[in-house]
């Protein structure tokens, strides 16, 4: 019997895993006092991130 190689197998698992893991809770019909949920959350960490992502690169380029 073959051996089963460890990492293409984890891959694999995971692949097959991550559209159960990311799957949201159904739409709540009637309910209309739950919050929404901020579009902003991930949106400024990731703008700020990448401000400084580009001033990194212009310092780096401006040394040489």
């Amino acid at each position: 019997m073959k051996t089963i190689k460890t990492r293409p197998f984890l891959l694999l698992l995971f692949i097959i895993a991550l559209p159960l893991m990311v799957l949201a809770d159904p739409p709540s019909l009637g309910n209309d006092d739950v919050d929404d949920t901020p579009i902003d959350g991930g949106l400024s960490l990731l703008i700020a991130a990448g401000v400084g992502y580009g001033i990194k690169k212009v310092k780096h380029t401006n040394k040489k």
